[in-house]
């Protein structure tokens, strides 16, 4: 895993490479596993990194690209807009996610 990487994509490629195969998703309940049909709570995953990609054109492209493990050892990426907030995400996984 490196520290930083040139675009979403490359790093998406890349971390998919090192197993990281899974398609997380925020969703009401926590962060879902739409391929495996299972959603995880706050206390059911861990984020292994994160990356911050800024656009170029435009400061609203901001995303947020999630490394995360669970407790049953699927592993997978989460791709966030900084949209969270403006959901119906539980507070604690607003938490979770907000890294520095």
């Amino acid at each position: 895993m490196e520290n930083s990487y040139i675009s979403l994509s490359n790093a998406i490629k890349a971390l998919q490479d090192e197993g990281y195969t899974e398609d997380f998703n925020l969703c009401d309940a926590g962060v879902e596993n739409k391929s495996k049909k299972n959603i995880h709570t706050t206390t059911e995953l861990e984020v292994v990194k994160f990356y911050r990609f800024e656009g170029m054109s435009n400061p609203d492209d901001n995303t947020i690209l999630y490394v995360i493990e669970t407790n049953t050892g699927e592993k997978g990426l989460l791709v966030d807009a900084y949209g969270m907030y403006a959901g119906n995400v539980p507070k604690d996984m607003i938490e979770k996610l907000k890294l520095s």
